[in-house]
């Protein structure tokens, strides 16, 4: 019997078996119940537990003091904020409009005295909270107040929901309370989200306008936050509150800048209910933008719909986002966090057109999307090494949105982004991440019908340097890279922002050399010869920071990467010598970890290293291989980098950051794929259902996207290529819809997430296949790849001989 025979037969017995029975998935209906919105909220996973659409506009989630808006041990609840990104390591990351439910009274003398302005900041007014009863789902966000200002002990409850561009608030009041407030606060946002101004208007019996300036990610521009909120009843009084205290019944136009106390409060007669919904919807547009997404999400027929009306909509989109994807196998733990790591891979991009399709450009200017929508909020640097390719999987048509929304980046603003943030350029980061990017959107699909346009783009990008006064860095190194074929590392280089390639010449080197090889595929295959012969060479680019005479002292491995001064020398530390566990020239790294981004050119490297072997060895001493072996679910949390944020003297895997995330694949490059599996293996332990259930920053779903990736049994390392390695999977079945009517199952008959399991053989669409990649190409119409697993680790066969690897696509030609 035939290995394909073979594995089909098995296939077909292990899926009528009892067990198979026993392991099939959650309904269906139960999936939004999956998510786990707190995994992550802890430890700088920067998560946040509230209530989203898929890439939705709005969020609504808790603020308290932790600087990127929530973490799980906060004390108090600030408010509930309706602007968030999900994972980011860095300061300004929303929180803007801030509501929070209060009884107690409102005037002079009373729990919220209006003569003391000082009572109107968030930090004093907080509410104690309880995790008892707390639910975070998809779609859905419930928390009990315990205690605040003018509570009494019955407290209240707080309820979230969100649809793409509308979001409800519901806040229950306790039994006996005759009046509630909602107080809306314009004039703080997250800890570390400076609000520079504000506005604030009450409108009619039941609404408030307003809007927020504050600055983009790491002190970035300055952009704007229009919202309007919509009450389901009457207030009784009002008013609004600046640094001079309250003004009851005031309905002129109220404005506040500079970080000072500003907003409005909302009494409520409690007789009629105590319950009380706000819908509300933001815009980067205007006033009216906002006052559109309202009508459109947050209302049917002219009316406001109630806050179940909106829940049950927007758990009915998560539930077809996450029904996408199926899996069989492992236990209610396993299913938590696969499924939560697809709700947070599908947050971002966010929504940036309004309902009627307009958006704010780069160039500040309104245009308009139509037919398609505009996304904003690209971290780059971080999503272009796994979340980009997994939305280009299962989202294609957003996906080509997606990529007309970083053309029109490039277009509207003149260049194109690296970490874009609202309709401004952060310049947040290094190396050249946009290129790999759209190369891969490219490759997958996305930019059909535009490639010339976007080839023209990457072009611009990868010859060039953008003008001085652009707010663009662009690849700030280039006048040295294109010239000598490094970027130089000099640290008073100037920078438009905190970030700027030449303050980190050694990764950014690495990182253009990456770039540069994947356009060289995109320029081959569009009849762009000599630039890809130039974009080729200049993917090996980096040989010119290879340093073979660097020496790791304890370890003994000889040659690493190594930062090259403006002269052209090699660095050196003040003593004279140089650590290849410095962080000097190396952004959030070491020339330990940086050492495999050249997987471009993966035949150069195991050269340079000395062979195989040698190569082999030297992944064994950077993974603890052994110690993995020995206990692989907990060794990892003991022998590789641990803090999210210990990037530099480091010599071992940072599973908790971006730079070295494929190398566990490099084991299959370099011909021992078990080894890879058991990496794997002991990586998916550091994925719990917990708040401290994700490694390091979640960086707008980047890790969790490395996760479902390394549980499915596929994974894209080598940017522009269209491969996609292969790996053994953690569950026994995986159906993904590829979202263009075709459909790929993955079958792993006896797959075991607490095992060390290795491939011992597999097909593709029943045929066998003995190479350790699959092209893109060949799954986008869908079929079936079967796995067969073995526990004992291969030596030899499945995947060890040398052309079982793809051929990289900028090795040197022999």
């Amino acid at each position: 019997m035939n290995l394909a025979r073979a594995l089909v037969l098995a296939l077909a017995c292990a899926a009528c078996s009892p067990f198979a029975r026993a392991q099939e998935t959650t309904a269906p209906s139960d999936l939004p119940k999956q998510v786990n919105t707190f995994i992550g909220t802890k430890d700088d996973g920067n998560t946040f537990p509230g209530a989203s659409a898929p890439f939705g506009l709005i969020q609504v989630s808790p603020i308290g003091e932790h600087y990127a808006g929530w973490r799980y041990d906060d004390p108090k609840i600030r408010g509930f904020g309706h602007s968030f990104i999900s994972g980011a390591g860095c300061w300004e990351q929303g929180g803007q409009l801030s509501v929070l439910p209060v009884t107690g009274a409102i005037g002079p003398g009373g729990t919220f005295d209006i003569k003391k302005a000082d009572r109107f900041d968030q930090k004093n007014y907080s509410a104690a909270y309880t995790h008892a009863g707390e639910i975070g789902e998809a779609g859905y966000y419930k928390v009990h107040l315990t205690a605040a200002p003018g509570h009494n002990q019955g407290g209240i409850d707080a309820e979230a929901t969100a649809l793409t561009r509308a979001a409800a608030e519901r806040y229950t009041f306790a039994a006996g309370e005759k009046q509630g407030h909602i107080l809306v606060n314009a004039g703080q946002a997250n800890e570390r989200h400076w609000v520079i101004g504000s506005s604030v208007q009450v409108v009619g019996d039941r609404a408030v306008e307003g809007r927020i300036l504050t600055k983009s990610f790491c002190g970035g521009q300055q952009y704007v936050t229009w919202f309007r909120m919509e009450f389901d009843r009457p207030f009784s009084a009002f008013g609004t509150w600046d640094e001079e205290g309250g003004t009851p019944s005031s309905r002129v136009e109220s404005q506040q800048g500079d970080g000072r106390p500003h907003g409005a409060w909302f009494t409520f007669d409690l007789k009629d209910g105590r319950a009380i919904t706000a819908i509300s919807a933001i815009s980067h547009v205007d006033a009216e933008g906002a006052r559109n997404n309202l009508r459109a999400d947050g209302m049917r027929n002219g009316k406001l719909q109630s806050f179940d009306a909106m829940r049950t909509r927007a758990q009915e989109v998560w539930r077809k986002e996450l029904n996408s994807v199926r899996i069989a196998g492992g236990n209610a733990d396993d299913r938590a966090v696969f499924y939560t790591a697809l709700y947070h891979s599908l947050l971002q991009p966010l929504t940036g057109s309004d309902a009627d399709g307009r958006y704010r450009g780069y160039d500040t200017q309104v245009h308009r999307a139509d037919g398609w929508t505009y996304y904003e909020y690209f971290s780059l640097w971080d999503i272009y090494r796994a979340q980009n390719q997994l939305l280009a999987m299962l989202r294609p048509q957003r996906a080509r949105d997606i990529a007309n929304s970083v053309l029109m980046i490039q277009q509207q603003g003149g260049w194109l982004p690296r970490w874009s943030y609202a309709n401004f350029e952060t310049n947040v980061m290094t190396g050249d991440p946009v290129t790999p990017f759209l190369v891969d959107l490219w490759r997958f699909g996305a930019l059909e019908g535009r490639e010339r346009q976007a080839y023209a783009a990457l072009r611009q990008n990868a010859f060039g340097v953008p003008p001085a006064l652009s707010r663009s860095s662009g690849r700030a190194g280039n006048e040295s890279y294109l010239s000598r074929g490094f970027v130089q590392y000099d640290r008073s280089f100037p920078a438009k922002s905190m970030d700027v390639d030449p303050h980190h010449g050694g990764s950014a080197t690495l990182e253009y050399a990456l770039a540069d090889c994947a356009l060289a595929q995109m320029a081959d295959a569009i009849g762009e010869k000599s630039d890809a012969a130039t974009l080729r060479e200049r993917g090996r680019n980096w040989r010119k920071v290879w340093d073979p005479g660097v020496v790791d002292k304890e370890l003994g491995f000889k040659g690493f990467p190594r930062p090259r001064l403006t002269d052209g020398s090699w660095y050196v530390a003040p003593d004279g010598a140089y650590s290849p566990r410095s962080n000097h020239g190396f952004h959030e790294g070491t020339a330990w970890q940086y050492q495999w981004l050249v997987q471009q050119d993966a035949q150069g490297m195991i050269e340079a290293m000395g062979g195989r072997e040698s190569a082999g060895r030297r992944l064994d001493a950077f993974f603890a291989y052994d110690e993995l072996v020995k206990d692989p679910l907990h060794a990892a949390r003991k022998q590789w980098v641990v803090g999210p944020y210990d990037y530099y003297n480091q010599f071992r895997y940072n599973p908790n950051n971006e730079p070295d995330l494929h190398s566990p694949w490099m084991y299959t490059l370099v011909g021992q794929p078990s080894k890879t599996a058991t990496v794997l293996r002991a990586a998916q332990a550091l994925f719990t259902n917990a708040p401290d259930g994700v490694t390091g920053n979640d960086d707008l779903g980047t890790m969790s996207a490395w996760y479902l990736f390394s549980a499915i049994g596929v994974f894209p390392a080598v940017p522009g290529s269209g491969q996609l390695l292969l790996h053994t999977p953690r569950f026994e079945r995986i159906d993904i819809d590829l979202g263009n009517g075709h459909s790929l199952r993955i079958a792993a008959p006896g797959a075991d997430g607490r095992k060390l399991q290795y491939i011992q053989g597999l097909t593709i669409d029943a045929a066998a296949h003995e190479q350790v990649w699959v092209d893109w190409q060949h799954l986008r119409v869908g079929g079936s790849i079967a796995f067969k697993l073995t526990e004992a680790p291969p030596t030899q066969g499945w995947g060890t001989a040398v052309g079982a690897a793809p051929r990289s696509p900028c090795a040197e030609s022999r």
